[in-house]
């Protein structure tokens, strides 16, 4: 739908919808290899687009979510970074930062941005990605669709607990979490 002569096209909600199948470049632990999405179902999975590679914010997210790694895959979550950085690009700067070269979850390159273009996470403005989060459910169903300015870091600590509401409602259809809800705490049940 295009508004008056405006040429900024607006895209429809992603959520609710089935994650596109799509394949991406990424470099992990060394290598590069291919990541199918189509592979990952089963799992939760975290697409987690940045701006760029050697900059100032993006590393302090990458970091965090680096440090709760281990925390994400106990709950049966995997993470995939993008951004339109190239894989040797990627690799030069884990050879270059010790921050970054903590990493264990791999971090897509998406050089031709149509892996960011189809999931609605690409600025044609700033020639890169948004701050962007999509979560992916085990079925394959896009459950959340966060874009953000490229100005301002999100939270892994946010992150892990929306995932954690997410499995709870999956689990309980017939409940709601409200604001800042964690395990342990009560849920909105539904009348039947």
């Amino acid at each position: 739908m295009i508004f008056g002569k405006a040429k900024e096209q607006f895209c429809l909600p992603f959520v609710g919808k089935k994650v596109p199948h799509l394949v991406l470049d990424v470099y992990q632990n060394g290598q590069f290899e291919k990541i199918k999405l189509d592979d990952l179902h089963g799992k939760w999975v975290v697409l987690f687009f940045y701006p760029a590679d050697f900059t100032f914010v993006c590393p302090t997210e990458l970091f965090e979510l680096a440090q709760m790694y281990k925390d994400f895959q106990k709950i049966g979550v995997d993470i995939i970074s993008v951004s339109t950085d190239s894989l040797e690009t990627h690799k030069d700067w884990a050879e270059k930062s010790e921050k970054i070269a903590s990493i264990k979850y791999p971090m897509g390159s998406d050089v031709d941005t149509l892996f960011s273009q189809k999931l609605g996470t690409y600025s044609a403005q700033d020639h890169c990605c948004f701050r962007a989060t999509v979560i992916i459910d085990p079925s394959g169903t896009i459950k959340s669709h966060e874009v953000n300015t490229i100005e301002v870091g999100r939270s892994a600590e946010e992150l892990f607990r929306k995932i954690q509401a997410l499995e709870h409602v999956r689990m309980h259809p017939n409940e709601l979490c409200p604001a800042s809800w964690r395990p342990g705490q009560k849920a909105i049940k539904l009348d039947k």
